[in-house]
């Protein structure tokens, strides 16, 4: 059985973290509510950084209970993240959805987001395999 854990390895912990992804970001999959950046790292592993601003959400219980099902959908996920930082970002209205809503929004972009970075990975691969 796997370990669906979220400790500190799993997460962004310091601005230039932030900033890596921020600055090169590779991938990039939205809907109105919701943008998540991501790019390849070298730790082994997916991390996460969440960025939930007052002006989306303005009552600290909407943005916590927005982080909440954000972790949570990402932590059933990160088995089949594979080596991705990425940076949760909201956008205005995110506060008026309910919790089943918000979890249905994360399966989905995580879902795109993995079908994204398959693809990115493959013409690597088929490029590397064709030189040998």
């Amino acid at each position: 059985m796997t370990n669906h854990g979220f400790d500190k390895s799993l997460r962004l912990l310091n601005s230039s973290d932030y900033k890596t992804v921020f600055d090169d970001a590779t991938l990039k999959v939205s809907n109105p509510n919701i943008l998540i950046l991501a790019r390849a790292n070298d730790k082994g592993h997916p991390r996460l950084g969440l960025v939930v601003a007052k002006k989306n959400a303005k009552l600290a219980v909407q943005r916590n209970r927005i982080k909440r099902i954000a972790r949570e959908s990402f932590r059933l996920q990160q088995d089949q993240m594979g080596n991705l930082d990425t940076i949760v970002l909201t956008r205005k209205g995110i506060d008026q959805l309910d919790n089943a809503t918000l979890q249905q929004m994360f399966s989905q972009l995580w879902y795109q987001l993995q079908k994204k970075a398959k693809r990115q990975m493959a013409p690597k691969q088929e490029r590397s395999d064709s030189r040998s």
